[in-house]
């Protein structure tokens, strides 16, 4: 079962597509490649919601649909959820 999407190889975030819980190995897809991926969830990670590819230290950029995203305010790991406590908009 697929449990996240990445719109693009080259994109650091994924998007769950079913609630997901701290601790679980989860299922992915690249939707350019088909290319199957795994990730170990840190978090819970509601349905919606975004989940690291890469690591991310402050003040990166975080990309998703191909598309940049906001910067990270507070370091990021692969598998942590990305969300309103680790990441801003550029715009503010």
């Amino acid at each position: 079962m697929i449990q996240f999407l990445v719109h693009e190889k080259a994109d650091s975030v994924g998007v769950a597509t079913v609630d997901i819980k701290a601790g679980e190995s989860v299922k992915g897809l690249y939707m350019d490649t088909q290319q199957p991926t795994e990730v170990q969830a840190n978090d819970d990670i509601p349905l919606g919601h975004k989940i690291a590819m890469v690591d991310h230290n402050a003040d990166d950029a975080v990309i998703k649909y191909g598309h940049d995203i906001g910067r990270v305010v507070s370091s990021i790991k692969k598998g942590d959820h990305v969300h309103t406590q680790n990441l801003k908009t550029k715009r503010w």
